[in-house]
């Protein structure tokens, strides 16, 4: 299998998950806010309303999601193309992606944890499984509320940092 490329599955869309949770920094315990980019994501049932995003083991936002059991899935349009490249390169653990991309936090409706306000549409999830796939995680969660507000064109990864966009 070593000729594969994951280049074959592509495109697929990109979200940015955002988490909440505490973390260690100079001594002290800071709750953070944070984002991760992604396009290993999917719906999973319709009733109940499952949806699986899959993270590394080693990501910070994996560490969040894991202590905090939530997370929001924040479906971007085409021209947040930077900001998702940005958001899956730093690490929350020594930026806020937020304030250096000048994204605007909003709380969720039914979960601790923030959204972003120029997401095109959201799901907000409760963990209800994770799964090991190797070096990632599958985590299974329970919508507990979802938003569509815009018809703007959503981001698709083609690999090596090549995008396109939906018609």
């Amino acid at each position: 299998m070593s000729s594969f490329k994951m280049e074959t599955v592509n495109p697929r869309q990109v979200v940015l998950v955002t988490a909440r949770g505490k973390t260690d920094s100079l001594g002290r315990t800071l709750q953070k806010d944070n984002i991760i980019t992604l396009s290993w994501h999917t719906p999973l049932s319709f009733d109940p309303y499952l949806y699986g995003i899959c993270i590394g083991k080693k990501r910070f936002s994996c560490k969040l999601i894991q202590e905090s059991k939530v997370f929001a899935v924040n479906f971007i349009a085409h021209e947040m193309k930077g900001m998702a490249l940005y958001c899956g390169r730093s690490t929350g653990e020594v930026v806020d992606k937020f304030c250096k991309e000048g994204l605007t936090k909003e709380e969720c409706d039914s979960i601790d944890c923030c959204r972003i306000q120029e997401a095109s549409a959201w799901l907000e999830c409760e963990v209800i499984d994770q799964l090991e796939t190797g070096d990632h995680i599958l985590f299974v969660g329970k919508v507990t509320s979802k938003s569509n507000k815009d018809d703007r064109k959503r981001l698709f990864y083609m690999g090596n940092d090549r995008f396109t966009s939906t018609l």
